[in-house]
């Protein structure tokens, strides 16, 4: 929202409680009159003479529809028809609007609360003041499309007419404030379409790589195809006497991936020109002793370390060495996932200004506050004289969760002061300067007794890590299903070294773990006579709350049961009907960012071993409470073919001599429009609070692929991506 609506107009002060709720005090400092201009009564909401009301967004935009959501929740309790509604993103200021993060699907739990009592206390003040105006009863009083009505006397009153008088009242404990009945609800619940697709539709400026200013330079960076290589020397006095080129600046970086490693920027003001020239850098680099990580050296390093003990114990119940002894059958299984990269359509990219001591960015950024303390250390500026400006992001899946692009722009843009400074990544850059979803190995072990029952489970874990512990994003937690319910289980844990940096991509550590665990277990339930989800269902047992993450929501096996039943239900599981050769049903179940989710894929692989998905069905649990109908089924359709991405398309970061080999989308491929199946999504809705859904339906779903492969050829999948090679004959 622009500044007038904010910082002159308005004060927000949100702190986190225990438990991660948000407590908003919304005072107004300074308000206008309706005939002058729009009246702001919180950060957030500003009210129009002609009775329209403008919601702030105030997280980034990835494609999850948030910043429909967000404002849908805020439009509800202030008690307006969305017609009435327009939205604008906010500026980063988390004073001002609390959290600001698109990250962990956690954008409805954390909000669900807190912006619906924003647009509780608007809609108070708005009823306080036309009961001052009307010298009546504010109980006597009601609203709807933006205005108050007297029932009694019949008066009404636009909020429009009431907007400069409740802005000066005293504050609302919004905590005090009563909030809707759901059953009241008139936009939550109701399927809104985001509101930014007429501006896409028609091709108009909103992504960070559409920013254009008076006097921008566009920047293309070279750095060493070695994570962490120095710069020692160039040909730089040769390029700068290229055609268009306007500067070529030396980037002295701090060796941290996410901040700043060495760089050459060549600035044009057009990217072609700048990229032209780039190509033409003759660069020399140090990178002594990185030049030994390979994608080969990982595999058989852990091959070596697989059969020996793990180097740390992350769990151990019961008696393990036992169980197996007293096993009727032992079940093992090794299994593998590569690294991989995030592939957002647009491009890393980001706009920087630095000028009079003062920084101001215009970013596509996930996370920005970790951005402006990062780009205060790096040019030694106070974090208050940096403004970010939160474009819309062309997909994000947790890559933008990172803020290199944000270091890097206002690195080159402080050497060219006053000077606007767009930086953006070829494709190429984005695919060898990610934050990689690390690779892992599992060692699998499980031990059933003569009754059929999982007694024993063992996994030696293989991942990435420094100092002894893993590296962001490779830690498994030692509840990991089906730890909580299996009496004998031990999990070990053992880290390689590597100069890959690395980052979240969506349902992070999820993504992997589900595929491995919910695989192997589908072996398991098949040694012993079972599907598996009897075996999920007997596993699970009576309803319960089982530890999940530390600090963190546990597992309810009651609502697991419920998806899984459900998913059953929807695709005729066991239903004995048979399938043509070839073709095959597998399930999958996981439970991650606080959403509960079952999946079962259809699968057709032919003779030359190409598996096209028909079908998959989903059902999830994600509360009590679906905001917005139409975006929630688009998220999980999302998850769902991206899963599939992963192991299908030959999604694989590999490394030869510490450079990842990977360029484009060619052999960093993505999933085409054709590769879509059709996707049914149904919805559990239980007594709970609202969660997020853009993440915990991706799990799932490689887990059902591989095991309905299985179903169909009688092939085990356990390593991804999945080839022709391994399914043909």
């Amino acid at each position: 929202m622009p500044d007038i609506a904010i910082e002159r107009r308005s004060f927000l002060k949100a702190t986190l409680l225990a438990g991660g709720a948000l407590a908003i005090d919304a005072r107004v400092a300074l308000a206008g009159t309706a005939g002058e201009a729009p009246v702001a009564l919180n950060a957030f909401i500003r009210i129009a003479a002609d009775n329209s009301i403008t919601i702030g967004a105030k997280n980034p935009e990835i494609g999850q529809g948030v910043k429909t959501m967000l404002p849908m929740l805020i439009a509800e309790e202030l008690d307006v028809d969305w017609a009435q509604v327009r939205i604008e993103q906010t500026h980063a200021a988390e004073k001002l609007f609390g959290p600001q993060v698109a990250g962990g699907s956690r954008a409805t739990p954390v909000n669900w609360l807190p912006m619906r009592r924003v647009g509780a206390t608007a809609r108070s003040l708005l009823v306080q003041a036309a009961a001052r105006k009307w010298s009546v009863d504010p109980a006597g009083l009601a609203t709807a499309g933006g205005v108050v009505t007297h029932e009694a006397s019949g008066r009404t009153a636009r909020y429009a007419d009431l907007a400069a008088e409740a802005a000066a009242l005293p504050p609302i404990d919004p905590e005090n404030v009563k909030l809707k009945d759901p059953a009241a609800f008139r936009i939550i619940g109701t399927s809104i379409g985001g509101v930014d697709v007429p501006a896409i539709v028609a091709g108009k400026p909103l992504y960070g790589i559409d920013v254009a200013m008076p006097g921008l330079l566009h920047a293309a960076l070279e750095v060493c195809p070695v994570f962490g290589g120095t710069f020692r020397a160039g040909n730089l006095d040769e390029v700068r006497k290229m055609p268009g080129v306007r500067h070529v600046i030396v980037i002295k970086g701090n060796g941290q991936a996410e901040s700043l490693y060495d760089g050459v920027a060549v600035l044009a003001e057009s990217w072609w020109v700048a990229d032209r020239a780039r190509q033409a850098l003759d660069l020399q680099w140090d990178t002594a002793g990185l030049e030994g990580f390979s994608t080969d050296g990982y595999a058989a390093e852990a091959a070596a370390r697989m059969g020996a003990k793990p180097d740390a114990e992350l769990a151990r119940h019961g008696d393990v060495e036992a169980a197996f002894a007293a096993a009727a059958r032992v079940v093992r299984a090794d299994y593998s996932y590569p690294f991989l990269a995030h592939g957002t359509l647009e491009p890393q990219n980001c706009t920087a200004l630095v000028k009079d001591g003062k920084v101001e960015i215009w970013a596509p950024t996930q996370n920005p506050e970790p951005g402006r303390k990062l780009v205060a250390e790096a040019l030694g500026v106070p974090p208050e004289a940096i403004r970010i400006n939160m474009t819309r992001s062309g997909g994000g899946f947790g890559r933008r969760l990172m803020n290199d692009y944000m270091v890097r722009a206002a690195a080159i843009a402080a050497q060219v002061p006053g000077t606007p400074v767009k930086l953006l990544y070829a494709r190429t850059d984005d695919v060898r300067r990610d934050f990689y979803r690390p690779g892992g190995w599992h060692r699998f072990a499980a031990a059933i007794d003569g009754r059929g029952r999982l007694t024993g489970f063992k996994d030696h874990f293989i991942t990435f890590g420094q100092d002894g512990k893993p590296i962001r994003s490779a830690q498994m937690s030692p509840f990991e299903f089906p730890a909580g319910c299996v009496p004998n289980l031990a999990y070990g844990q053992s880290l390689l070294a590597t100069n890959l940096p690395t980052g979240w991509l969506r349902a992070p550590g999820s993504n992997a773990l589900g595929f491995v665990f919910q695989s192997f277990l589908d072996e398991v339930a098949v040694a012993a006579g079972k599907t598996l989800p009897d075996l999920m269902i007997e596993l699970l047992g009576e309803p319960r709350d089982l530890p999940w993450l530390p600090n963190a929501p546990a597992l309810n096996t009651g609502r697991a049961r419920g998806v899984i039943d459900k998913v059953c239900a929807m695709a005729d599981w066991g239903k004995g009907a048979r399938l043509p050769e070839g073709r095959g049903r597998g399930f999958g179940f996981y439970f991650s960012h606080m959403g509960y989710f079952a999946e079962i894929v259809d699968v057709a692989v032919s003779a030359e071993g190409e598996a096209r998905v028909a079908k998959v069905w989903v059902a999830g649990d994600v509360g009590s409470q679906i905001i917005n109908p139409v975006n929630a089924i688009n998220q999980v359709q999302g998850s769902v073919i991206e899963g599939l991405g992963y192991a299908l398309s030959g999604q694989a970061i590999t490394q030869v001599a510490g450079a990842v080999t990977q360029e484009n989308f060619h052999d960093a491929p993505i999933p085409r429009i054709g590769d879509v199946p059709d996707i049914v999504v149904e919805w559990v809705i239980t007594d709970n609070p609202p969660s997020g859904l853009g993440e915990p339906a991706l799990p799932p779903v490689i887990p059902a692929l591989v095991n309905a492969i299985h179903a169909a050829t009688g092939k085990r999948i356990r390593s991804l991506p999945i080839t022709a090679e391994m399914l043909a004959g």
